[in-house]
């Protein structure tokens, strides 16, 4: 049981820096193709930090652990707005741009509204998971789109991310981090899903909620970091953007991609799952319309929502 849990600490890790890596790597490359840096800081970092639940929930469902690969998708993006928002308000007040809420909260909201509906049936099907990734592609499309707009308005005015830095030395050492990060991805997601079906065994717990808690904790790392840093340094709205743009990509592109492949069965989780995470997606809309910001308070109450939610997951309430 030591050995197991040691295993699984140095599985967040691995994912943790591959995460980095493969981040680090692509926007290099992304930077040197001239590819605007404001693109990359919306799409790329925002893809990069949720590469470990698309890794892990691949592997899941292809070996026949359809609860873990649905549940990590639900437990992280729940676990991203009640605790790392919730961490980097009371940090910081977050300001929200207009445009978050005019562009990026709809997708989230289109795809946490059709999650319920589509695990009513047992399972994510091609069909709905072609609706997903069309969604996903979509988003993807109308954030090039209007960075392309905001980037001949601004000229050559920078983009601070904590990914805007100037391209590596040479462009062999940034293919090395993107293909070192992917392994250690792979890697990483086959320890942290194997060890923490061993610990649910252990437990007693079903695979379910070991997707819901430990495995959605344990691949939103790379969110965490990138948030609470970005808040420390004063870039709010990327902390804030990457949590929203990596829920969208989480549920249309990881559960779209993941399901097409093989479809998800979810019998195992249940739809209220679904629904706190429609909840805590609405809940959203109103705090962020107030002021335009995320206050210490409301961070504190999702922070609070999310501990009440893990008590009633794990029986206590």
């Amino acid at each position: 049981m030591l050995l197991t849990i040691i295993l699984l600490i140095v599985s967040l890790g691995i994912l943790y820096f591959g995460a980095d890596f493969l981040v680090k790597g692509s926007s290099s490359l992304a930077l040197r193709a001239g590819i605007p840096s404001l693109i990359v800081g919306l799409t790329i970092v925002s893809l990069g930090t949720s590469s470990p639940e698309l890794v892990v929930s691949l592997k899941a469902s292809l070996s026949g652990q359809p609860e873990i690969a649905a549940g990590n998708v639900i437990g992280s993006n729940i676990f991203n707005i009640g605790v790392i928002l919730g961490i980097c308000a009371l940090i910081a007040p977050l300001t929200i741009t207009r445009s978050l809420i005019r562009q990026d909260m709809p997708f989230l909201l289109f795809g946490v509204i059709l999650l319920p509906f589509f695990f009513m049936e047992g399972e994510i099907s091609r069909i709905e998971s072609g609706i997903f990734c069309l969604g996903a592609l979509t988003y993807t499309l109308l954030l090039i789109r209007n960075a392309r707009k905001a980037k001949k308005k601004e000229k050559e005015q920078p983009v601070e991310t904590s990914q805007n830095a100037k391209p590596a030395r040479s462009w062999i050492l940034d293919v090395f981090f993107v293909i070192l990060g992917l392994v250690m991805l792979i890697g990483g997601s086959n320890l942290l899903v194997d060890n923490a079906v061993k610990i649910a065994r252990v437990l007693g717990m079903s695979e379910a909620i070991i997707g819901l808690t430990i495995v959605a904790a344990g691949t939103g790392t790379p969110e965490l970091a990138t948030s609470i840093v970005a808040t420390i340094k004063g870039n709010k709205d990327i902390a804030i953007g990457n949590v929203v743009g990596s829920n969208i990509y989480n549920i249309l592109l990881v559960l779209g991609v993941s399901s097409m492949i093989k479809p998800i069965s979810t019998t195992g989780i249940s739809t209220v799952d679904t629904y706190i995470l429609l909840g805590f997606s609405i809940l959203l809309l109103p705090l962020m319309r107030t002021g335009y910001e995320l206050k210490r308070w409301e961070g504190g109450l999702m922070l609070s929502l999310y501990v009440i939610y893990i008590l009633y997951l794990v029986g206590v309430i």
